[in-house]
């Protein structure tokens, strides 16, 4: 599903955010993402789906090189990928039932089997009284969670997710890796950044450390 072959980025003047990069990712596969704050793992999960080029290397999704799509295969990749951001990127004046149908919306899905995904997700997310809440208006946790359930809303095959944890208690932080552990076993790849180990602490899957840009260390590799 996914190649990094010797992949860096760099940022004027003189900034390295990643260095040497080679790793690959099976298709179906869970993979962890760890490191302290500027180790790079932002910078990664924005290379993977393509909201920034990398300065050397290659990077491959699906056997498509990311770096020379353009146009419409762009496009059609792109809406192959779920992204969860860090700081979120909801529409702060709409409502929670709207920031998470969008992505169904543009792939022209039947609005009734919008609605319905919208109310599962928000139930098994625990926001199910916030569905008519203005996104503005939530918690920091709460968007945290509203920006999980409209990256993975579309069934993605890619689910990429920035620090899905940082918000929230523990009981909430479990509510999130059941949903994600059911993606995955539903055949989604999901790559999750976060310096949480309580998430990856005892987890069987593979564990990649970043270093200021550079891997440090790459563990695991028993897949559930």
């Amino acid at each position: 599903m996914i190649e990094l072959i010797k992949v860096s980025k760099a940022y004027s003047p003189d900034v390295i955010a990643l260095q040497n990069i080679s790793v690959s990712i099976d298709s179906g596969e869970m993979f962890f993402i760890i490191g302290m704050s500027g180790a790079g793992k932002t910078t990664l999960l924005k290379l993977l789906c393509s909201m920034e080029l990398p300065s050397n290397g290659l990077i491959e999704i699906g056997g498509h090189p990311i770096n020379q799509l353009k146009g419409h295969k762009l496009a059609k990749l792109r809406q192959k990928i779920g992204v969860a951001y860090q700081d979120f990127k909801l529409l702060t004046d709409r409502t929670t039932a709207e920031n998470i149908a969008i992505s169904m919306e543009v792939s022209y899905k039947k609005p009734q089997i919008i609605r319905k995904r919208v109310r599962d997700l928000l139930e098994q997310l625990g926001l199910s009284d916030k569905h008519d809440t203005i996104t503005g208006e939530l918690s920091r946790g709460e968007q945290q969670r509203v920006t999980l359930a409209r990256a993975i809303a579309n069934s993605p095959t890619m689910i990429l997710v920035d620090e899905p944890t940082g918000n929230l208690d523990a009981v909430t932080t479990e509510r999130v890796m059941k949903l994600l552990k059911k993606c995955n076993k539903a055949g989604a790849t999901i790559v999750i950044a976060t310096h949480d180990d309580s998430i990856y602490r005892h987890t069987t899957h593979r564990v990649m450390e970043l270093r200021k840009g550079s891997i440090h260390s790459l563990s695991g590799g028993l897949s559930l």
